[in-house]
């Protein structure tokens, strides 16, 4: 069984190694400045599950956590900010974040028939700050359209110059042949698939990502290439099953349960069926032989499950909540067309009541495979996958998420930590990011209310900090008022 590496700070290129003067456009958004603050009567969910803290007093000096107090004795040189009627717990760790959306040419109002080629436009502008502004502190972009782009603003952003999330940049797709976006490069064999490994992280990925039409020998090799480099390999996969993949290797899945094809009829080896996983999320009883199997499997090689529920929450039955924040934030034709998907999706479920309880039927197998996947000692992380659809837009989309673990039946706490503590485990950060102790990154975010009772509570982010810079939320969301979908 390969040995997992443990990614180092520098591999990964989450955290800092020298904090630069902010920007003047980073400024203009910062509400708290200085590196010297007592922030007084604040509630403390430290993101391990552990019960909220009342009333407490966090110390921030430079940059980092100094101590976690019930005193609330001065402190000399410090600027106090009282916090009554407030929660603080750690920045949202985003493991399935991308910088972009899904574009469909000319899609018409059933949002079928768009014409080739698919596009897929990067936001490089909107999308950091709305992770931000909604308590995204650290996010891996999970497979990239733009390496380049995303490369370069992540030290943009690292550099104070730009306002934005952490950023572990995920190489460009590690996609087989038969893609049908026209930006993806298609590997050729394993070789190809060695020598984009060794490329890209050569200009300073710290991530890749197995696509869907990957054969298996081109996902070992790219496996191996990675673990070489101590950088690790998840995938969105269906030529390959999870079964597959584990014994290659790989260190996390994406989507929950919902891409897994070992059970699709008629599946071939290194053949994406046209089924794409929903014939075995079907058949997997939650409860039954090849669920416990599977988990069991995973959980032996170490490997992550990288939940997204809102992408799927359509399934569900219902359509997610309708919020002014989302259509504040669209472009007017994306908005148009978020409208039209929407009502799209309601007119088919009408007209087709038996395969909507089939997909309802899958929504709710697969929030109980990812309770069965944590119960079994699984480290599930999570995500949103946004694909410009208004219930997955960035940093909504990751609060989205949270509400949905508690929906699946995790409690208020132990969905934070899923998105907060877990995702910095998998990336090698929890000794720096993902839980509020003294010493680490003072990464987190003040919203108001009580998540940890009422978890819609995390919609109502007042300030984000990171690395100990007091982010103005709601002015960082002003700025990208109709722009999503734009640039």
């Amino acid at each position: 069984m390969l040995i997992r590496r443990t990614l180092t700070a520098l591999t990964l290129g989450v955290a800092l190694a020298q904090a630069q003067k902010p920007s003047a456009t980073v400024q203009q958004y910062l509400k708290f400045p200085s590196d010297r603050l007592v922030l007084r009567h604040v509630r403390v969910i430290d993101g391990t599950g552990a019960p909220a803290l009342e009333d407490r007093s966090v110390f921030l000096a430079n940059g980092k956590i100094a101590s976690i107090s019930a005193s609330s004795e001065p402190a000399a040189g410090a600027q106090e900010i009282d916090l009554t009627g407030r929660t603080l717990f750690p920045g949202i760790v985003g493991m399935h974040d991308h910088l972009y959306y899904i574009a469909r040419p000319n899609a018409d109002s059933d949002r079928r028939d768009a014409q080739p080629p698919l596009m897929v436009p990067q936001m490089a502008f909107s999308s950091p700050r709305m992770y931000l502004a909604a308590g995204v502190t650290t996010i891996r972009t999970t497979g990239s359209v733009e390496p380049y782009t995303d490369l370069n603003l992540k030290h943009q952003i690292d550099a104070n110059q730009l306002p934005g999330p952490h950023m572990d940049v995920t190489g460009p797709y590690l996609e087989g042949t038969g893609s049908p976006f026209i930006q993806m490069h298609q590997l050729k064999d394993a070789a190809d698939a060695k020598a984009t490994v060794d490329f890209w992280a050569a200009q300073g990925v710290t991530s890749f990502k197995a696509y869907m039409f990957i054969t298996r020998a081109e996902l070992k090799a790219a496996i191996d290439e990675a673990h070489a480099k101590g950088i690790k390999v998840t995938g969105h996969l269906c030529s390959v099953t999870y079964p597959e993949a584990a014994e290659l290797g790989i260190d996390d899945l994406e989507h929950g349960f919902y891409v897994n094809t070992q059970l699709d009829p008629g599946k071939q080896p290194d053949v994406c069926p046209n089924t794409t996983g929903g014939p075995t999320l079907s058949a997997m009883d939650p409860d039954g032989p090849d669920a416990k199997a599977l988990i069991a499997l995973l959980v032996a090689h170490h490997v992550a499950i990288t939940s997204t529920l809102p992408v799927f929450e359509t399934d569900n039955g219902a359509p997610p909540p309708l919020q002014q924040r989302v259509f504040d934030a669209m472009s007017p034709p994306t908005r148009e067309a978020y409208l039209y998907t929407r009502t799209a999706e309601a007119m088919r479920a009408a007209k087709d009541p038996a395969s909507a309880a089939r997909q309802a039927k899958n929504f709710q197998h697969a929030q109980q495979l990812e309770r069965r996947f944590v119960a079994a000692g699984g480290l599930l992380i999570a995500g949103l996958d946004p694909t410009g659809d208004g219930h997955t837009l960035p940093g909504f989309g990751d609060q989205r998420e949270i509400e949905l673990l508690v929906q699946s039946g995790f409690t208020p706490l132990e969905a934070i930590k899923i998105a907060t503590f877990n995702g910095a485990q998998y990336l090698g950060q929890q000794d720096k990011i993902g839980s509020i102790a003294a010493g680490k990154n003072a990464d987190f975010v003040i919203v108001k209310g009580d998540p940890s009772q009422h978890i819609e509570d995390i919609e109502n982010v007042e300030i984000v900090f990171k690395d100990g810079l007091g982010f103005d939320a709601p002015k960082l969301m002003d700025s990208i008022k109709g722009r999503f979908g734009q640039y």
